[in-house]
């Protein structure tokens, strides 16, 4: 198959996808895309909004256009990380002898909904982190195996509020993309209004299956990259330390930590995602500049005086993104 055509299928399966999501969810469209930019990149993604903006709906919606095994968690304070990964329990055998059987969590599933993750505590959070990085589970000294293809969408509230836990550093990080949900135009409320107050609406049909998702992203790997596109992420994650040469005024005045090395793989898989939507089978510098923000925004820790003032990540990776954009142009002259 050449690039061309590998490139329309591509974007035909994507958009069957979207069309299917698109008979439950009102707009949000850039956020249903980014969504797609994680399940064909092999990351997971992190929804963060207020209650009631249709977070955990959309990963149903998600989860039945593809036809793929869902399973959701209601995280809350008593969750214990059994109840995630599951347990031994003693079982009886047909000649009545009694033996420790594993019986599964909810996580072994291909589509996990994590729903407000930052509700349980960090013993709880904890218990994602093997799935989520190694897809595997290990219990009892017995390491399990998830089923391919696996995606986490985590759900979490920005407020602030009684009984929340803030997600680690380390959990933080194993998500490709945090996607912030805004709340909905006056258009696209009144058209919710409709499809929710009358008969029940449409339903989404399967038109990926699982074999379908793992074509996708094998595409996605073999998307090339060159070589100064990609000296261009990894300046860009670098620029995230405000010890860094490459970093902005900003990032040295309020970012207290920058982003691992996750963040360049995400910048890099992501850009190769957003170049095949783009009909391209090349990453530009556009590529890697569209992703930056929900690539990096979780991965750069703000100091005392960045919390004081009110700074939000996006914020310093603008600064970034418009000071190397200064400097290719001033190359290119």
């Amino acid at each position: 198959m050449d690039a061309n055509t590998a490139v329309q299928e591509f974007a035909a399966r994507i958009n069957a996808i979207k069309t299917q999501m698109a008979r439950v969810i009102v707009g949000q469209e850039q956020i249903v895309e980014g969504v797609l930019m994680c399940l064909c990149a092999g990351g997971h993604v992190l929804l963060e909004g207020v209650p009631g903006l249709g977070k955990t709906l959309m990963v149903r919606t998600l989860a039945g256009s593809l036809g793929l095994d869902f399973s959701r968690i209601q995280f809350t304070p008593d969750l214990m990380p059994a109840d995630v990964t599951g347990t031994n329990i003693i079982a009886e055998t047909p000649d009545g002898r009694k033996e420790f059987q594993f019986q599964r969590g909810p996580v072994f599933t291909n589509v996990l909904l994590a729903d407000e993750i930052n509700r349980a505590t960090p013993k709880t959070q904890s218990s994602l982190l093997e799935a989520m990085q190694e897809k595997s589970v290990t219990v009892a000294g017995t390491t399990y195996k998830l089923q391919e293809p696996y995606i986490v969408l985590a759900t979490q509230n920005p407020i602030e509020m009684e009984g929340t836990y803030p997600l680690p550093e380390a959990q933080l990080d194993r998500f490709l993309f945090k996607m912030k949900v805004y709340f909905p135009t006056l258009e696209e409320l009144v058209q919710i209004l409709d499809r929710t107050t009358t008969e029940a609406g449409d339903q989404p049909e399967p038109v990926v299956d699982a074999a379908g998702v793992m074509a996708l992203r094998h595409l996605v790997r073999e998307v090339p990259i060159a070589p100064h596109i990609q000296e261009y992420a990894v300046r860009l994650v670098l620029g995230t330390h405000p010890d860094s040469e490459f970093c902005t005024a900003d990032i040295k005045k309020f970012a207290r930590y920058g982003s691992s090395p996750r963040g360049a793989q995400a910048l890099i898989l992501a850009g190769k995602v957003r170049a095949l939507l783009q009909g391209r089978f090349n990453v530009a510098f556009e590529d890697i500049d569209f992703v930056a923000r929900p690539a990096l925004r979780h991965r750069i820790i703000l100091n005392f005086e960045g919390q004081a003032e009110g700074v939000e990540a996006d914020q310093l990776i603008d600064s970034l993104l418009e000071r190397h954009a200064t400097e290719r142009l001033a190359n290119a002259a």
